[in-house]
């Protein structure tokens, strides 16, 4: 059974490579290119998993985080970082914002789904 994931991403190579990933296990990708969209989608979609680029036009991911956590009805929902952000005490600052976990890009192809597996929600049927 396929969970619903929020991808918030403005590159749109690196949209593509997740949404085929996510997709070709069956999973069902909803897709926004900066933060408004993405908050936005999170309300209406109530995905399973955020995967969250940092750096974003507009709105950066640290305030989206941040924006998505002070919504009770979204504060429990998985967020992953995945960035290009790699610095020295560039993970601290994600995960302070309230993300879950953080992933560097680029991406593996051959170990992501296993980095984000861990956060899909065990579905009662």
């Amino acid at each position: 059974m396929g969970f619903r994931i929020l991808v918030i991403e403005d590159n749109e190579q690196n949209m593509y490579l997740m949404h085929f990933l996510l997709e070709s296990k069956g999973h069902t990708v909803i897709e926004a290119m900066n933060g408004e969209d993405g908050i936005n989608m999170a309300q209406e979609a109530d995905p399973d998993i955020i995967l969250l680029d940092i750096q974003l036009p507009g709105m950066d991911g640290y305030e989206i985080a941040q924006r998505i956590r002070s919504m009770p009805d979204l504060a429990t929902i998985p967020i992953i970082a995945v960035t290009s952000y790699a610095m020295a005490g560039d993970r601290e600052k994600a995960m302070a914002a309230g993300v879950n976990d953080y992933i560097e890009k680029p991406i593996n192809p051959g170990t992501f789904l296993d980095q984000i597996g861990e956060y899909f929600p065990e579905k009662v049927t």
